[in-house]
């Protein structure tokens, strides 16, 4: 009962068939000159073209990354720089919190603005606030809590603005991508994070969609990969691993969000129904297959071991932040106190559970709570 979907999932079939496809040949740089290195080339540029068509966008905007990490702090440090401004918000994945308290450290002057207590930010004071800024950077849908963002409206704010009062605006997509369409020639991001991960390709991949025309400094050197915008032979399995599984996240995408709705629903309610003492975190009309749960007097951190011990995965946040001493900061900016904010656990559902899986996990997750209420772990 894997509900931990949105730390990372299976690798796809098809994904791994294409995989193997290539492990099976020798693989060549696909910088090199000779025909095993013009292959890979028109291996990752058919990639490229798939991540493209996933957003929209055209394949010369596709910059590939190690992760949907690097992605963010590229798009941050590679457009923000000392003495100008950026605007974002106190619930953002921490790869994104990290590169602006870097900026910031760089001469970079930061401002944060204040979500309600379901996370949610305002579209209009993202604009006001941002306006004359570098830099708006926030997030399409929050991984920990599911709450989705006002971004194509905030875009549609920022493009009325005067050109020379325009901030760049950046949405770290890693979370919403595969589930909410994002499209780029409709939505005017012009910075856009993605990891292949989430979507059913392996780990050490990701992409940051660079609108044409936006000028980015590069923050690895030594090589001209990328167009000179990310130095480093580039993953080529993982590569071509992503453009499969970003052909697959943008098929039967609509199907998919409701079945992973209707799994996360089921899980809720049967769970309230059983377990008293429990609040839902978040906005209801969230990320598809994201619920975040308080256990009012428990730690979240013992209930995950105790779930992991009868067969149940799931997590107290996000992954890259697991294991930091300190509360989820997502859940401080939503007001919750310390106690309050150890006490949650998130369940993130993937497509490939059923009713079955979930009804099992229901029961598994209500005995454990009990346990834990009766001082047995």
């Amino acid at each position: 009962m894997y509900l931990d979907h949105n730390a990372g999932g299976r690798i796809r079939t098809e994904v791994a068939a294409a995989i193997t496809e290539w492990l099976q040949a020798p693989t060549a740089n696909p910088s090199s000159l000779h025909a095993a290195g013009r292959r890979a080339r028109d291996a990752m540029e058919a990639a490229r073209d798939e991540v493209a068509a996933l957003l929209r966008a055209e394949p010369a905007e596709i910059v590939f990354t190690g992760s949907g990490s690097e992605a963010n702090g590229l798009a941050i440090l590679g457009t923000l720089g000392a003495g100008q401004r950026a605007v974002s918000t106190p619930i953002e994945h921490a790869s994104v919190l990290r590169n602006l308290a870097v900026a910031s450290e760089g001469g970079a002057q930061v401002e944060w603005l204040d979500p309600d207590p379901k996370g949610n930010i305002s579209a209009t004071a993202a604009v006001d606030r941002a306006r004359g800024a570098r830099l708006l950077s926030m997030g399409w849908a929050n991984g920990e809590i599911g709450t989705i963002q006002p971004v194509p409206v905030v875009a549609s704010g920022i493009a009325e603005l005067p050109a020379a009062e325009r901030p760049l605006l950046h949405s770290d997509a890693v979370q919403a991508a595969g589930l909410e369409e994002i499209d780029v020639g409709a939505v005017a991001v012009d910075l856009l994070s993605l990891s292949g991960h989430k979507l059913g390709a392996p780990a050490g991949v990701g992409a940051l969609f660079v609108r044409r025309g936006v000028e980015l400094t590069a923050q690895l050197h030594g090589g001209s990969q990328e167009r000179e915008r990310r130095a480093g032979t580039e993953n080529l399995l993982g590569i071509i691993g992503f453009g499969v599984a970003a052909k697959l996240a943008g098929q039967g995408r609509e199907a998919r969000k409701a079945k992973v709705t209707e799994l996360r629903n089921r899980l809720w309610e049967g769970l309230s129904a059983r377990v008293s003492g429990i609040r839902r975190i978040g906005d209801s009309a969230g990320l598809a297959g994201t619920l975040a749960i308080s256990f009012a007097g428990l730690r979240g951190d013992a209930l995950i071991v105790a779930l992991d011990s009868v067969g149940v995965a799931a997590s107290t946040g996000s992954a890259c932040a697991a294991g930091a001493p300190e509360p989820s900061p997502v859940l401080l900016a939503l007001g919750h106190d310390e106690n309050s904010a150890r006490s949650v656990v998130r369940f993130s559902i993937g497509s490939d559970l059923d009713s079955a899986a979930i009804d099992h996990a229901i029961d598994a997750i209500v005995a454990v709570v009990a346990r834990a209420r009766e001082g047995d772990i």
